[in-house]
């Protein structure tokens, strides 16, 4: 089964997020936990999250995926941020315990000069902070588009973070088909070339969630600038075999594309359709 949705607002509660993705022809959804450039979140509603469960069940809508906010970054050169990172990420996982067994997405970092290394250690020392053997929440580091000082957009430091989390079983990884690009991994070319570099430094089991998105820049611009489906450097049929390669076409995928909903609900039924 064909698991595709889009970035929805979170206002107004889970059973919201669920009745309006299956209007539009989607059966998963993302959203940001809280405003993705500031730091407050409401209460959950109890109430909305049994329903939101039950009405998942009854429409086919197996896994949801819930997004850090852009503030975030566990790697900065300030205490004071790297304190609200992790007090941030620790509420955000207690609050998805309402709705067990989904997924948490963050974007590793910026180390700010500090180096890679540095980086690295600091987002590892954050998770192993922060994950508790009880969670039924999977953390996600997304990988990266390589702009500044981003960690993330090497598959061998994804890796190196991994490598340093104790509680490896509550963790993987989220690709986004823009940032590979502009990362310099070419998907358009050579899909099962990057795929198999991939399950080599990281391992394919773990990758759990895919963002589907044109780019607006050509490969290794490490620009991060999201495009609509067909409309950008990637092309539909790209974003059609990584649909449907053999190794990803079970996972989850998620547009971040420049849309409203309407423009959502159309480019789902169009890569359905083609799909």
């Amino acid at each position: 089964m064909l698991k595709i949705g889009c970035h929805l607002s979170a206002s107004g509660g889970f059973l919201r997020m669920g009745k309006e993705i299956v209007s539009i022809g989607g059966n998963t959804f993302q959203f940001f936990t809280r405003n993705p450039r500031g730091g407050s979140a409401k209460a959950v509603d109890e109430k909305d999250a049994t329903d939101f469960r039950a009405f998942a069940e009854k429409n086919g809508i197996p896994v949801i995926l819930a997004h850090a906010p852009y503030t975030l970054n566990g790697c900065s050169a300030d205490p004071s941020i790297r304190d609200f990172a992790t007090r941030t990420m620790a509420d955000d996982l207690m609050r998805m315990e309402y709705v067990p067994g989904n997924l948490y997405n963050f974007h590793p970092g910026s180390h700010v000069g500090q180096g890679i290394e540095a980086g690295i250690e600091m987002i590892a020392e954050m998770l192993n902070t922060i994950l508790k053997p009880e969670q039924q929440t999977t953390v996600l580091l997304e990988t990266m588009a390589g702009k500044g000082s981003e960690v993330g957009s090497r598959f061998e430091e994804l890796r190196e973070i991994l490598d340093r989390v104790k509680l490896q079983e509550k963790m993987g990884v989220c690709m986004d088909t823009c940032h590979v690009n502009d990362a310099g991994y070419d998907i358009v070319n050579d899909l099962d070339g990057v795929l198999t570099e991939f399950d080599k430094v990281i391992g394919l089991g773990r990758l759990k969630a895919i963002h589907i998105n044109d780019s607006k820049n050509p490969i290794g611009a490490h620009k991060d600038r999201h495009e609509k489906i067909g409309e950008g450097t990637l092309g539909t049929e790209t974003i059609l075999r990584v649909m449907r390669h053999d190794a990803l076409k079970e996972l989850p995928f998620y547009l971040e594309t420049p849309n409203e909903l309407d423009g959502y609900e159309r480019e789902i039924k169009m890569l359905k359709e083609m799909y």
